[in-house]
């Protein structure tokens, strides 16, 4: 499994990124929502709204079915959030170019065995209803404003 890049290493680290991810994946896992509970199947446009209301614009990628919020550029860096939501389960990606280069574009799931140890697994959180969603996605942009700001303070 590849490296990751030391400066996105620094700012998870900086933001305690695992502990955090472990956090959420424990207040919305298969305890709090078992499989026949879930969300299986999301309005899009439902999903839209509380994008915008969480302050993010976004598209939906009919061909891959995920939703991709508008690019930002800070500095060198390019920041890009894909979220992909299917069977109950939010998998979240960051996206991070440097000059071009691409840093970072793997779910979050990655990013822990990367991290600790390549049999360590943070599973996705799941939601059965549109609100716990919307609880997890606000923590997801927590988590992603904290982390642009750790890494363009590098």
């Amino acid at each position: 499994m590849a490296e990751i890049h030391f400066k996105i290493k620094n700012a998870l680290e900086k933001i305690d990124f695992i502990r955090r991810y472990e956090e959420l994946s424990a207040r919305f896992g298969s305890e709090r929502t078992p499989s026949n509970e879930r969300l299986e199947y999301v309005e899009r446009d439902e999903v839209m709204e509380i994008l915008l209301d969480l302050g993010y614009a976004a598209q939906f990628n009919k061909k891959e079915k995920f939703y991709k919020i508008k690019e930002e550029q800070i500095g060198a860096f390019v920041f890009g959030f894909h979220i992909i939501l299917r069977y109950g389960m939010a998998d979240l990606i960051w996206v991070v170019r440097e000059n071009g280069e691409l840093l970072l574009g793997s779910p979050w799931g990655v990013y822990s065995r990367r991290l600790i140890d390549v049999n360590y697994h943070i599973k996705n959180p799941v939601f059965g209803t549109y609100e716990d969603l919307e609880d997890i996605l606000r923590t997801a942009f927590v988590m992603y404003e904290d982390f642009k700001k750790a890494l363009t303070q590098e």
